[in-house]
């Protein structure tokens, strides 16, 4: 069977890794492309390395371009999809790229992003381990409404969560500092560095606890712990175009033993086709470029009582658009790496 899919906000880094992906994705046909200062453009001319949607034109972003779509993919500022989505039939499957709709808390929502909160989507993490039983894919199965997690988020998530759903980590005490490639800050982020300035350099953002992911990291550690999470989250700006890697320390409990460290990754991972977790070698961004991969790395600080989790993950692909298409494949019964097979450097 094949799909039929918009994708609203077409002219965003987002918006371009979903269409490379729809591409390469046997079930997808693209429909309409929608953009709002960018309406009227061709495609091409702000994404010439997508060749096979060169010619199409950019159409403004209402519910007349997005009805009739079997699926509509969100690449749009945060606080704007819910009002996109509202003009979205029932039965149409509707992917948020956006934070819209991932907070379950209202107040975490409001504090965060300083307006009213649209409600909660089904999660779009697959891999996610759960304290009360299995993964998050089962959850999202036959559902049409789905939050993309935040590309931050997936790289402290998946790094963490089978230690503390294993019971292995303090809840109290975690601290993530992520190196993010610019592209990971949005093209129309407040983070605005000249290439002079980024080059060779690095800045440190959203510091002090305040950066917006950091509810949703603790909403999905918190699910993976069964027990309320705190992590200490500061990205890191640095010189390249795509790519994180998160760098997280978590102080042990009284379960902790190598072993047992070793075995609830084993047990979490071993059957992910995404996650790859690696012996005696540290994830590179470079490693996952262009790829829905994610490699993760183990290390035991015994002087500090420590463990250090270093995962890679590409921000736009595994971080976003890749998600998006392995959370649909799920939604709509596709084997879910369909379409996701791809790996090396994009485009």
């Amino acid at each position: 069977m094949v799909f039929k899919v918009a994708v609203a906000g077409a002219s965003g880094y987002v918006g371009a890794e979903l269409l490379r992906l729809i591409a390469n994705h046997p079930q997808l046909e693209l429909g309409a492309v929608t953009a709002n200062s960018n309406a009227g453009a061709r495609l091409g001319d702000i994404h010439p390395h997508l060749r096979k949607y060169a010619d199409r034109v950019l159409e403004p972003t209402n519910a007349e371009v997005l009805a009739g779509h079997d699926i509509v993919f969100l690449g749009l500022p945060h606080g704007t999809s819910a009002e996109v989505a509202a003009m979205l039939s029932d039965d149409c499957l509707v992917l948020d790229c956006g934070a819209d709709f991932r907070l379950e808390d209202s107040e975490a929502w409001e504090n965060f992003y300083g307006t009213a909160h649209a409600g909660t989507w089904s999660y779009g993490m697959p891999e996610l381990t759960l304290a009360s039983g299995g993964k998050q894919r089962g959850k999202l199965r036959g559902v049409r409404r789905i939050a993309v997690p935040g590309c931050n988020v997936t790289a402290i998530t998946l790094a963490l969560a089978p230690g503390f759903t294993a019971g292995l980590f303090d809840p109290r005490d975690v601290v993530s500092v992520l190196s993010v490639g610019t592209s990971g800050a949005g093209r129309s982020s407040k983070v605005e560095l000249s290439h002079a300035e980024i080059h060779g350099s690095a800045k440190a953002y959203g510091v002090g606890g305040v950066h917006r992911h950091t509810p949703e990291i603790e909403q999905n550690l918190s699910k993976a712990a069964g027990d309320q999470v705190q992590v200490s989250f500061t990205p890191v700006l640095v010189p390249m175009s795509r790519g994180i890697l998160a760098v997280n320390t978590v102080k042990t409990n009284y379960r902790f033993s190598l072993e047992a460290l070793a075995e609830a990754y084993r047990d979490a991972y071993a059957d992910e086709y995404f996650v790859e977790v690696l012996g005696d070698t540290q994830p590179m961004t470079a490693s996952v470029l262009g790829s829905n991969s994610v490699q993760i790395a183990l290390e035991y600080d015994q002087h500090a009582g420590r463990v250090v989790v270093t995962c890679a993950i590409d921000n736009l692909v595994k971080g976003t658009a890749g998600a998006a298409i392995q959370s649909m494949n799920l939604a709509l019964g596709i084997p879910e790496t369909t379409g996701l097979e791809i790996n090396g450097v994009a485009p």
